[in-house]
């Protein structure tokens, strides 16, 4: 039988409990404004029976609050975290490729490429009229090299963009390393709280939000399991497991935490022709493998920055070992088989049969047509005989696949575009070629010989006459001197060096450097030319007058000629030099590709946003503080308390009669 202050004690822990709802509100009012905080509730349960020796066989004995949980559901935490990787893909790819857009547009007219190409070809048109008048010629050589000084330029911006990337890509790894920290003693000290049977619920929102902003920034997923008494598996220790995946790769597990680091990119490992020096590729510290920071999923913000940073639209070398040595191997079946389109760099890597391999330079053959038939990488490690075997067949890339229009793209477009215009004029300007023995130009007209020089066919020239002929072909500038190449490609090392690219490509192997050792290498193709380094002639920059504007059939001492203008003039739109349109076509292709990339980013930036809004709304419905739910919850729990408060009100004077009145 229960005691006669049993009911005392029921109405206190009514009171106690009701003193612990209302202060939890207390907190979740006071928290209302608070990142990342979850609405907590105090769990009731109704304390246990006492058996009486009565008819009814038991009593209840009140009110225990069990716990202070917080309310928060895995299922909108996860929708969060998926739509703010996407979120944070498209608004940090979108932020990249307005900048790259800007560049290309032409919001200057006195600086763009539409008025600096015209203005080339108006200064050209007049210098037809009067191509004796010095002053004429030094106004077409300057519009020329303001068009050269304009790609340098965009290319430069480009290079500082790619480098600010691969910053920023530091920057990330950093934070993802100083969350995983933070997370992993969260871990720890939320197990130690809740081993004790309470409950970390501030622990467990910083922990939170710590995933929640990992999740823009990476692919995330955690999962939470309990911990089992090994000696009682029914039995839980009130610890959990606690891992978060990243890209599918665990980066904390409970206390422990995987940490990545950034590694630059050897000379030898570049990926593309125009990539800067220096660029970061992440590993996992623990093992040195490399970290998948370009998943098939959303990816986050990391992602966007390796594909504006790398990407290459899909567009490096693939090809088919067809040979090897005991440190080379030859590719044939070449997907890129021009050799203006060629953009890997002259030291890079390779990936065949999923093994990465390095070289330090490489040779092409061509056919009569100077088209590209098979390609020799000159690796830095040799191989075993069999290697040399097993890669037989094998599919070969250069460089990485990325599947997107990004910096390398932009750069790629701007080389095929000069290294077309430029070879085109060059070709106009130069007019009939002659080579020695070893396949290179003959630029001096006091060497052109009978029987000492050859034919593009490589057929020894033994008839005065066809060479005559040839020779009447060949440009000159003013002074009747034979002309050598207008566009020209500085030497990386010394900008002194002007490469003329006039070495006879057809039928020949040419290498992608010179050799100081082997002058007889032929390696002065157009694949040396970039938007980097397109210049002019040295020459023609001092001298107006060395510019052809007839042959030397026509040249005539005092005399002006300008029947090679007409044939320049075709290269404004006439002539087919990019994308099966004219050189004035250039920033249009261009300029649709970046357009249609950044209106695509806008676009899914807007709907991921309104996606976000709406898993946020649904999310806070669960976890959110809502000041007017919790103002009735107060209302209705100073009721609860008033009450029990009440109760023993009256039982205070059941046992003032019981005990002082009655029997008196």
């Amino acid at each position: 039988m229960s005691s006669t202050f049993f009911g005392l004690t029921i109405a206190a822990s009514g009171l106690n409990t009701s003193q612990a709802q209302i202060n939890t509100t207390a907190n979740n009012i006071s928290n209302v404004n608070t990142n990342g905080y979850s609405r907590q509730v105090v769990n009731t349960v109704a304390s246990s029976a006492l058996r009486c020796y009565q008819s009814w066989g038991t009593t209840g004995t009140g009110v225990e609050a069990e716990s202070v949980t917080q309310r928060r559901d895995l299922y909108y935490d996860e929708k969060y975290w998926n739509n703010s990787s996407a979120l944070g893909f498209y608004e940090k790819k979108e932020y990249y490729m307005k900048q790259i857009e800007n560049y290309f547009n032409e919001t200057n007219l006195d600086t763009g490429f539409t008025t600096i190409y015209t203005k080339m070809f108006n200064a050209m048109s007049t210098l037809q009229g009067n191509p004796g008048d010095m002053t004429v010629r030094k106004q077409f050589t300057s519009t020329a090299k303001q068009l050269t000084e304009y790609f340098n330029q965009l290319s430069t911006k480009l290079d500082d963009l790619q480098s600010s990337i691969n910053d920023e890509i530091k920057t990330a790894v950093d934070d993802i390393n100083s969350m995983a920290e933070k997370i992993a003693i969260l871990n720890k000290q939320i197990n130690i709280i809740e081993q004790g049977g309470g409950h970390a619920n501030e622990l467990r929102d910083q922990r939170a939000v710590l995933v929640d902003k990992l999740s823009k920034i990476v692919d995330v997923s955690a999962t939470e399991k309990k911990v089992k008494n090994s000696n009682n598996p029914d039995m839980e220790t009130g610890a959990t497991y606690y891992q978060v995946y990243i890209n599918g790769q665990i980066l904390v597990d409970t206390y422990e935490h995987n940490t990545l680091a950034v590694v630059s990119r050897e000379l030898d490992q570049n990926h593309n022709q125009s990539d800067i020096d220096g660029l970061y590729e992440i590993v996992w510290t623990v093992d040195g493998n490399k970290f998948n920071a370009t998943p098939s999923g959303n990816g986050g913000e990391l992602k966007a920055m390796f594909e504006v940073r790398d990407g290459n639209n899909n567009e490096n070398l693939h090809g088919v070992v067809t040979a090897t040595g005991s440190d080379t191997i030859t590719v044939s079946y070449p997907t890129i088989t021009d050799i203006n389109e060629l953009n890997m760099p002259t030291r890079g890597s390779l990936d065949v049969n999923n093994k990465e391999y390095t070289y330090n330079s490489f040779s092409y053959e061509t056919d009569e047509k100077g088209n590209i038939t098979n390609i020799t990488f000159y690796l830095n490690q040799g191989l075993t005989v069999e290697e040399q075997g097993n890669l037989i067949s094998k599919k070969l890339q250069a460089g990485d696949d990325v599947d997107y229009m990004g910096i390398p793209y932009y750069q790629n477009q701007m080389n095929l575009f000069l290294r077309n215009f430029c070879e085109a004029f060059n070709k106009i300007e130069i007019g009939a070629e002659v080579y020695d023995a070893n396949g290179n130009a003959v630029t001096d007209i006091n060497d052109i010989k009978i029987n000492e020089v050859y034919d593009a066919a490589g057929n020894v020239i033994d008839d005065q006459e066809k060479l005559n002929s040839i020779i009447s072909t060949m440009g000159v500038d003013l002074n009747g001197d034979l002309m050598n190449a207008f566009f020209i490609a500085k030497d990386k090392i010394d900008l002194n060096v002007e490469h003329q690219m006039r070495a006879d490509i057809t039928s020949s192997t040419i290498y992608s450097a010179g050799d100081v050792d082997d002058d007889t290498r032929k390696y002065e193709s157009y694949y040396l030319l970039t938007a980097k380094n397109v210049s002019i002639a040295k020459e023609s920059d001092r001298d107006a007058g060395a510019f052809a504007t007839t042959t030397k059939g026509n040249y005539t001492d005092g005399v002006d000629a300008a029947h090679l203008v007409e044939d320049l003039q075709k290269l404004q739109g006439t002539t087919k030099l990019f994308r099966g349109g004219g050189g004035d076509s250039f920033l249009q292709c261009i300029y649709a590709d970046v357009t249609v990339d950044t209106q695509e980013c806008n676009i899914f930036t807007k709907n991921f946003t309104n996606i976000s809004t709406t898993i946020t709304e649904q999310r806070m419905s669960v976890s959110g503080v809502d000041e007017d739910e919790e103002a009735l919850d107060l209302m209705k729990f100073q009721n609860a308390y008033n009450l029990a408060s009440k109760c023993i009100s009256v039982f205070a004077e059941i046992y003032d009669r019981l005990i002082l009145q009655t029997g008196v």
